[in-house]
């Protein structure tokens, strides 16, 4: 099962080093890490994605809370959540496709960032099902490049 990860870490170099050696130390793989400061320069957040069983989801929450550089560790897995993530894809387009990629493209909410003759490339946001969706939908007309943030989340607000 996929686990998402909130981890509070100091913000200095070397962090992102210590946190994915912890991963691949025990052979655990990060399917998606996203890192950027806080609104406290001197700390940053991790979202990391990370699969598997809560046996090993608790283990790998111990190892983190015992690194110094780590201030918390919350399993947002289980909570109600806001998460997104971004994509950027270039797409092949002919004179004749490029109607039909763009109607795509409207119906899945994105936004075409870059255009040459030959292809577009289109920025979309969504949670990662939209994006998956999006992706086989344009598959067949030519898909370039892909490039993806990996999934950041938040805690939604209280009602």
């Amino acid at each position: 099962m996929l686990h998402t990860l909130a981890v509070l870490v100091e913000n200095h170099p070397g962090v992102l080093t210590r946190v994915a050696g912890l991963f691949a130390r025990r052979a655990y793989n990060i399917d998606s890490l996203s890192v950027c400061q806080t609104d406290d320069p001197k700390l940053s957040r991790m979202t990391i994605v990370v699969n598997g069983d809560d046996q090993v989801i608790e283990q790998v929450r111990n190892q983190l809370n015992k690194l110094v550089i780590v201030h918390t560790v919350t399993d947002l897995t289980a909570e109600s959540v806001v998460d997104r993530e971004l994509a950027l894809i270039r797409i092949q387009v002919s004179p004749e496709t490029r109607s039909e990629v763009l109607q795509t493209v409207d119906i899945f909410r994105g936004r075409v960032v870059d255009m040459g003759r030959t292809n577009l490339t289109i920025e979309l946001t969504g949670d990662i099902g939209k994006i998956n969706a999006f992706i086989k939908a344009i598959r067949p007309y030519g898909l370039l490049e892909l490039v993806r943030t990996g999934k950041i989340a938040i805690m939604r607000s209280e009602t």
